[in-house]
């Protein structure tokens, strides 16, 4: 379906005028009605403002796609409108639109208005396309301007997929799936169009795999390019030509790896597990390492962030419920207690999780299973050595750290008796993963675990000793929140993330006033690194590109969370001048947070457990907190970021720091 087939003059209106957001969308949505493809305008229109309160569908650059699902619906329709005097929106870069698509999509299984949403934002951002579209004088005109643009990119596709396999392939994937993969994606296309080549990129993402690449393209394909920092499955590309990079280096160096795919003298990627090394990565063990870390980390997001939040939900009805001081607080009430329950059992998966997708970063499904053994080990508290010091808490355990170890180890096992067994009759090769491995691997994970359980339990407890006996210490508590809070932006997800974060939810059974109060400044210190990048990308344009700066307003949402992970992407792009600036100001925040006393009694949730800070006149001043971590994690952001090549920026060119401090 083309989008001229869903756009009538009479659902298009040029030189449109609207006072408000609300207006525009009402002028829009009778254009629809003209097209008789509503059986009912209110149950529409409430459902296209329904849909604006999840998030704005102003996408920036002067545009706006509103859109709206429901049952009330016919069949697909469009209207398009022109606002020369343009509209406040409540835009993502807080632009006036100019111009504005409305989709309406039956409610039906084939998602139409996704894939009309698609292509046209694809088109829009064609600046040459847009400008046509602004200019056209009435709505014959418009329809024509979107017609023939279409034709050619139909033409494209055409001739792209008549001319055969692509001669490059591509991966791309980040820990979170959510940036950095989709922008490598399209700096990959760009580039390989702008060379003449033709290239097919599959994205590792937070929805999955998508634009899977087929046995038959891999087969015909000259060279493969892999820029991902999580584990792709690479045995398909067995004697290939292959180029491993980071996920940062298909955004800014796609015409290197593309052209190093096709060098003859890259050497070809053995499926042993052994992959080429590319030119400036060169297999690094450090990269490994930190590849097959944030394939745990990204798996065992969802376990954390989903049990979290119905914690935290539990937590909020027994204070709602007047049950904050009770002993069993969050479980008093009985629907509390519910959510509770049912948030601890995901939340209790993190650390087997995370074990598991390491090993299997490393070996592969047979090292899923090991690796998961493993981590459970590690969580445990009786499968050890018998404690050598007394007074040691016999409850204790290796806890996140554990789980790391293990999952290396794990992967490690796994990958050794791959090498072991490896001359074993092919008749028996079924008998391996389902057999062999599982068995022979769980007998060495577990005697390893229980040889190294011991160490791990006293370094995890000293480590926690030392954090609450600074915790404890009037003097030191304002100090032990700044720290924990520079932990969180340390690595953003990563292990010494984690280790500040598991503390202090751990510390929260101990229901002092001291945990809490380490616990909101661990939270605080988590949403800054985001919430400081988007305000960042408002502040200062200058410095990020077109791409970046719609992505970091993704992240006033994921700051607003406690999604600490949605900075990692561009961490990745930038490392010490984003480290640096989120580490200082979640340093601001936890500091002021222990100043401030605020006690927070939920362990996730971001704004969405505001309500069981404590006391009730505290919350205002957590939240200057959080804003002023932001504040200075955007200003450093822009006084330590180059400048970026943005012709394309309208009136607000972002403030200049140089010029804000020179001397006159």
């Amino acid at each position: 379906m083309r989008i001229t087939d869903l756009l009538s003059e009479k659902t298009v209106l040029i030189g449109a005028k609207a006072d408000s957001k609300a207006d525009v969308i009402k002028q829009a949505v009778s254009l629809i009605a003209n097209s008789g493809a509503i059986d009912d305008v209110s149950v529409y229109e409430n459902g296209v403002f329904k849909r604006e309160e999840e998030s704005t569908t102003g996408i920036g650059e002067g545009i706006a796609i509103p859109h709206c699902k429901s049952s009330v619906v016919n069949k697909p329709a469009l209207a398009a409108m022109v606002i020369p005097e343009g509209v406040d929106y409540a835009s993502l870069d807080g632009e006036p639109v100019h111009l504005l698509f409305l989709i309406a999509a039956p409610n039906s299984e084939d998602n139409v208005h996704l894939d009309v949403l698609a292509r046209l934002s694809e088109m829009l951002m064609n600046d040459e396309f847009k400008n046509k579209l602004l200019k056209a004088k009435n709505a014959k005109a418009f329809l024509k301007v979107i017609d023939e643009a279409e034709g050619e990119k139909l033409e494209e596709e055409k001739v792209e997929a008549d001319s055969g396999y692509p001669r490059v392939l591509a991966v791309t994937g980040c820990p979170t799936g959510i940036a950095h993969t989709y922008m490598a994606e399209q700096a990959l296309k760009d580039k390989a169009k702008e060379m003449g080549i033709s290239i097919k990129v599959e994205t590792n993402g937070s929805g999955g795999i998508k634009n899977k690449l087929t046995k038959e393209e891999i087969e015909h394909a000259e060279g493969i390019v892999v820029a991902a920092d999580v584990n792709v499955e690479m045995n398909r590309f067995n004697g290939k030509r292959v180029v491993q990079a980071k996920v940062a280096k298909g955004i800014h160096e796609p015409e290197k790896l593309i052209n190093k795919a096709l060098d003859p003298e890259t050497p070809k990627y053995k499926a042993s597990g052994e992959a080429s090394k590319e030119e400036g990565e060169k297999g690094s063990v450090a990269h490994q390492i930190y590849k097959h870390l944030m394939s745990g980390v990204s798996h065992m997001l969802p376990f954390v962030i989903g049990g979290g939040i119905l914690i935290a939900i539990a937590f909020l009805i027994d204070t709602i419920a007047g049950n904050a001081g009770d002993p069993n607080f969050g479980s008093v009430n009985a629907v509390a207690a519910w959510f509770k329950t049912i948030g601890g059992y995901g939340f209790n998966f993190m650390v087997w999780i995370l074990a598991g997708f390491i090993a299997f970063s490393i070996a592969g499904r047979p090292g899923l299973a090991v690796g998961m053994v493993g981590g459970f080990i590690a969580t445990t508290s009786t499968f050890n050595i018998q404690y050598a010091i007394e007074g040691v808490d016999k409850g204790s355990n290796a806890g996140f750290l554990g789980g790391i170890v293990a999952g290396f180890l794990a992967g490690y096992i796994v990958l050794g008796l791959g090498r072991l067994f490896k001359k074993l009759p092919k008749s028996l090769d079924a008998l391996k993963p389902m057999l062999i491995y599982p068995i022979l691997g769980m007998i060495l994970i577990g005697g390893s675990m229980y040889l190294i359980n011991t160490p791990l339990i006293y370094v995890n407890i000293g480590f926690n000793n030392l954090l609450t006996y600074m915790g404890q210490q009037p003097a030191l508590l304002v100090i032990t929140c700044a720290l924990l809070a520079t932990m969180m932006a340390t690595d953003m997800g990563g292990p010494i993330n984690k280790a500040a974060y598991v503390f202090a939810a751990g510390s929260l059974s101990t229901q002092t006033p001291e945990a809490y109060i380490m616990m909101a400044a661990v939270m605080a210190g988590g949403m800054v690194p985001p919430l400081g990048i988007a305000l960042s990308a408002n502040l200062f344009p200058q410095k990020y590109s077109k791409t970046q700066r719609g992505d970091a307003m993704v992240n006033y949402v994921m700051g607003a969370s406690f999604i600490t992970e949605g900075a990692i992407p561009f961490a990745a792009a930038d490392p010490w001048r984003v480290i640096v600036s989120c580490a200082g100001g979640s340093l601001v925040a936890g500091l002021l947070t222990g100043l401030f006393q605020c006690q927070l009694l939920a362990p996730h949730g971001g704004i969405f457990v505001l309500g069981t800070i404590q006391p009730g006149w505290a919350i205002p001043l957590y939240l200057l907190a959080i804003v002023a971590g932001s504040f200075v994690t955007a200003i450093l952001l822009g006084i330590l970021k180059k400048d970026n090549d943005n012709p394309e920026l309208g009136k607000w060119k972002g403030i200049n720091i140089k010029k804000l401090f020179k001397k006159k």
